[in-house]
């Protein structure tokens, strides 16, 4: 379930923890725990007010163990929109009531049955529409939207009141409700897929039942293919809320024309490959063989919306076409969901989880890392997110293999899922994200994998983690090197460590050691004493953000090659950098934002923050 769509379970109190996970299991939840007080959450959140109004704004569904009224309390003041609201339910710490407050027919009412089913007690359902007729009119089920909302408050009173509704149309989900049907009723229920203006006290729902089939010269205009999408749906005096999907050919995974259509009308991309089009020949209306010798079958546009529309489905608009664009229509004889035919363009999330760490990790990959199907990554990376990881499909690699890995999670990818290729620290320094890049362009990779859609997404490196535990020793100019002679010759690595030195940079090592690798990181020591002092500051950090941290201060002199392992990073300051301590005895290093041999003190008045 996407992060947004996942309830949070609001917990203040200890005692009410296994209440909240057995929720949070119960819905596909997530448990959200007062900082201090509730230690295994999986979300810590300081004060309660700021934290729930955050996520009603992010319209996130919210299931708080506390009193109703103080839910009420605390949103009171957003209270705005009821279209908009997201699901807020109270159930008491000891299970024994489930209120449904806001958004009973956003999802709140469903939540709050499958709550008290699991606890087996009654839901608190006061929505009349519930109640009486057993639906929500203005809360449509998945595969139908209500064309004017705005409306259904008249319409549910009329009702209410004793009046009866007509049904225009075949809709099982209200030929199943308990509403009151008549030929002469005043209510009128409209299941329609075609543009209607609504007339008094009448409801018009589109069915998601139409595919918009769309091909397009490579790079083609955005502005041309929206134009044309438009103008198929007013030719055919079609309404836009009953599109399910845009389909295209699987070469076209990557096109941005097809998916900014997509986004236009708010509905997936589905893509289709060549055979699986070319069988759809017998039934297109204007066959090419022009396309079928540059594409291998006889139409793109009308045959990916056949191809989504089904074997029952029928192409109710033929191709049109502009310049560089053509578009076509079809209908299913029933509500489509995206996901059953076709496949999307695959997503790859390239994140770095920081030392691991919940609190070190970033928000965005925390939400990338929820939105994947799979995850791939060495074991140890994807063991520290714990929770996070779960219902994810793993594909662990042992430590080494980075080629592999990245080829495994790319090819996932092109067959249409979401992957997140998980990386510790940074994943753009010393780690997947340049492999990605490389295979895209030295190739390596399928023609699907070469067409995904790719993020990346940072974490805190190694540097950043030991310099923050250290204090400040990268105020001041400051490089990277890795000792590692792997994949950089020797030469090349002797040949940075010594501009580095005559630069007087701040240098954080990474790769220092490994078991058979000792004597780069001596030298790298030797080097440098040439250009700095033999006081200068060293930080040796390992195991950063996890359980073992270590981080030590030695002089440039002391270095021992011994006290560095495969977990540690070094940094080495500049001739300027410092070590200052504090009342409590600590040490800090720091690296003064001037140069020393400016005039006077050395800082001028505009370098104080």
């Amino acid at each position: 379930m996407p992060e947004m769509n996942k309830p949070a379970i609001i917990v203040l109190m200890p005692g009410a923890l296994p209440m909240a996970q057995r929720l949070a299991a119960c819905v596909g939840g997530e448990v959200h725990g007062a900082e201090g007080r509730v230690s295994d959450a999986q979300v810590r959140f300081a004060e309660v007010k700021p934290h729930v109004r955050d996520l009603f704004r992010q319209g996130r569904p919210i299931i708080a163990l506390m009193a109703s009224g103080a839910v009420i309390r605390l949103l009171a003041p957003l209270l705005d929109d009821k279209h908009s609201e997201p699901p807020v339910l109270a159930v008491a710490e000891d299970g024994s009531a489930v209120v449904p407050l806001l958004g009973g027919h956003h999802g709140a009412n469903d939540l709050a049955r499958q709550i008290a089913g699991e606890l087996g007690i009654a839901p608190a359902i006061t929505t009349a529409g519930d109640l009486r007729f057993g639906v929500a009119l203005d809360q449509p089920p998945e595969g139908y939207r209500l064309a004017n909302p705005d409306a259904a408050k008249a319409v549910m009173a009329e009702l209410v009141a004793g009046g009866a509704a007509r049904l225009n149309g075949k809709v099982p989900w209200l030929e199943a409700s308990r509403l009151p049907f008549a030929d002469n009723g005043r209510v009128t229920l409209t299941v329609t897929d075609a543009v209607k203006t609504p007339e008094a006290l009448e409801l018009v729902y589109h069915p998601k039942t139409l595919v918009l089939g769309m091909g397009c010269e490579r790079h083609a205009p955005v502005e041309e293919a929206i134009a044309l999408a438009e103008e198929a749906l007013a030719k055919a005096g079609l309404a836009r809320e009953s599109l399910t999907a845009i389909a295209s050919i699987d070469v076209k995974a990557d096109e941005r024309a097809v998916h900014a259509v997509a986004a236009h009308f708010g509905v997936p991309a589905r893509f289709f490959p060549a055979d699986r089009l070319e069988a759809e020949t017998p039934r297109l209306k204007t066959p090419s063989d022009v396309v079928f010798a540059e594409v291998g079958c006889h139409g793109v546009a009308e045959g990916a919306a056949l191809a989504a529309a089904g074997a029952q489905g029928e192409l109710i608009l033929p191709k049109i076409k502009s310049r560089g664009v053509t578009a076509a229509i079809a209908r299913a004889p029933q509500v489509l969901e995206a996901q059953g035919f076709g496949r999307a363009r695959g997503r790859l999330f390239v994140v770095g989880i920081g030392p691991g760490a919940e609190g070190w990790r970033s928000p965005e990959v925390s939400r990338m890392v929820e939105a994947s199907t799979d995850l791939v990554g060495y074991s140890l990376y994807l063991d520290l997110l714990e929770g996070l990881a779960d219902g994810k499909k793993r594909h662990d690699f042992d430590l080494g293999k980075e080629e592999a890995r990245v080829v495994h999670a790319m090819e996932l990818a092109g067959e249409g899922r979401t992957v997140a290729l998980v990386c510790s620290g940074d994943a753009g320094i010393y780690a997947m994200a340049t492999l990605v890049f490389e295979l895209l362009d030295k190739g390596g990779i399928s023609d699907a994998a070469s067409r995904i859609e790719i993020a990346v997404s940072p974490g805190i490196s190694a540097l950043q983690a030991a310099a923050a535990r250290a204090g400040a020793p990268l105020g001041h100019d400051f490089c990277t090197i890795s000792l590692s002679d792997l994949l950089t010759p020797w030469e090349h690595i002797q040949r940075r460590v010594k501009a580095a030195g005559e630069g007087d940079f701040v240098i954080a090592f990474y790769n220092p050691v490994s078991l058979k690798r000792r004597t780069q990181l001596a030298y790298a020591r030797d080097q440098l004493l040439t250009y700095r002092p033999a006081d200068t500051p060293v930080i040796l950090a390992s195991n950063l953000g996890r359980e073992g941290e270590r981080v030590r201060v030695v002089p440039l002199g002391g270095l021992n090659v011994d006290d560095v392992d495969m977990l540690t990073v070094v940094v080495i300051g500049s001739s300027e950098s410092r070590v200052v301590k504090t009342g409590d005895g600590r040490a800090w290093v720091y690296t003064p934002r001037g140069y020393s041999g400016k005039a006077g003190t050395g800082m001028k008045k505009e370098d104080v923050a």
